[in-house]
């Protein structure tokens, strides 16, 4: 499954990043402590966070993330979006919470598979 799959399949409206869309998702990671992040997440998750500033950008860039899923209706400001536009990283908007979006994915089979 790619990052435009998940788009679609939860209705999630693109802020920035369409060309990164067919990223391949390996699974996905929780988590608005950016430390916490960095250490747990891996290459191909895709983010959950009510985070939104630019440093969510950095950090998945580092990880090598396939996006970044904004919750609670938050959105990147500008210089968030710019850089991840620059990055080729997709962020994605939802008005759920990272519970109940990360309760859908998982059981849509998304990251099951994952040790």
């Amino acid at each position: 499954m790619n990052v435009r799959d998940i788009q679609g399949l939860f209705h999630l409206d693109v802020a920035t990043g369409e060309i990164g869309l067919e990223r391949e998702v390996k699974g996905g990671y929780c988590g608005d402590l950016l430390s916490d992040v960095m250490a747990n997440a891996m290459e191909g998750h895709i983010w959950l966070t009510i985070q939104s500033h630019q440093n969510i950008v950095a950090v998945a860039v580092l990880k090598e993330m396939a996006a970044i899923i904004l919750v609670n209706g938050r959105l990147p400001d500008e210089n968030t979006k710019a850089k991840a536009k620059e990055e080729g990283l997709p962020i994605l908007l939802s008005s759920s919470t990272a519970y109940q979006l990360a309760g859908q994915i998982y059981g849509a089979g998304i990251g099951k598979t994952e040790v």
